[in-house]
């Protein structure tokens, strides 16, 4: 079984101003897992009453965002005029496209007593012939979301297609993204219609054959192999993946794309605030990093 493991990332812990998040990928040998290029976990932290999530305006382009909580609350703003909380259990899913930009903060009525948030955010590269789309931002309502049994572990798929069922989450390319809670001596078998795939355990105690997966890694498959899962405690992770993209794509700061031609470009509208204001919070903002290191192909 150890074969079924191609490798496994052990989050770098990424320090955001306020609180620390553990940064999954991109990994250097590991850019990718299908469509996902991007993975940070943050919490479960504390914050006491006054402070909070404040992650002010920043830009995209090229991709798709998207938050998942277990604990908190989040507040969306986006230069659509979107405006719009997220709880556990829901998405919040930002099309970028051709450019938007955001904010998420802990909303002031959370702040007003100490209080918890975890969860994760990622990001998913968009094909090519969708890079340059519209920009849409879509709220799911957790009771929007399939949530179900395979045996007796309970899945509720974020976003995709696995196990017979299809989330409501308009996706450009073939992926799934689910959370799932085991309880020791469950089994289950990870969908193999999937070219790439891989687990992110939050908590627990989990094995695959004879290898224990650690809480806060994440092992990426090898494909095509058969994938069984068992709990040896009660157990929480996400699962992710899909199928490759056609061409490389190039990461820089918090641009994704399959030009680093575009990438330039992208930088110079931010400097020039040509990605419009954000209704609501239009007073500060992310700077273009003064140094920005090259694009990374991935």
């Amino acid at each position: 079984m150890m074969t079924a493991i191609d490798l496994t990332i052990i989050p770098r812990d990424k320090d955001l101003g306020g609180f620390t998040v553990q940064r999954i990928l991109p990994y250097a040998k590991r850019r990718m897992v299908g469509p996902f290029i991007f993975l940070d976990h943050f919490g479960p932290v504390e914050f006491a009453a006054g402070k909070g999530a404040e992650v002010r305006p920043h830009p995209h382009i090229g991709l798709a965002t998207v938050t998942y909580l277990f604990e908190g609350r989040f507040f969306h703003r986006d230069t659509l005029g979107s405006a719009q909380p997220i709880t556990p259990g829901a998405v919040n899913w930002m099309t970028a496209g051709r450019g938007i930009a955001h904010s998420e903060r802990t909303p002031p009525a959370e702040k007003t007593k100490p209080h918890r948030a975890h969860g994760l955010q990622s990001w998913v590269a968009l094909p090519k012939e969708c890079e340059e789309c519209a920009p849409e931002f879509h709220h799911h309502a957790a009771e929007s979301l399939p949530e179900f049994s395979v045996g007796n572990v309970q899945v509720r798929l974020a976003a995709g297609r696995a196990y017979g069922h299809e989330a409501p989450v308009k996706i450009y390319s073939p992926l799934f993204y689910a959370a799932v809670t085991m309880q020791p001596g469950d089994t289950f078998e990870l969908p193999q219609e999937y070219k790439e795939r891989a687990l992110y355990l939050l908590g627990g105690d989990v094995r695959i054959g004879s290898t224990r997966i650690l809480p806060r890694t994440m092992p990426v498959f090898a494909p095509d192999e058969r994938i069984v899962i068992e709990a040896q405690a009660p157990s929480t992770f996400m699962l992710l993946g899909g199928d490759p993209l056609s061409e490389p794509r190039y990461i820089d700061w918090n641009f994704v794309s399959s030009s680093q031609e575009r990438i330039e470009q992208a930088k110079k509208d931010w400097r020039a605030q040509r990605f419009g204001k954000i209704p609501g919070d239009d007073k500060e903002f992310i700077p273009l990093p003064e140094t920005p290191k090259p694009g990374t192909v991935l």
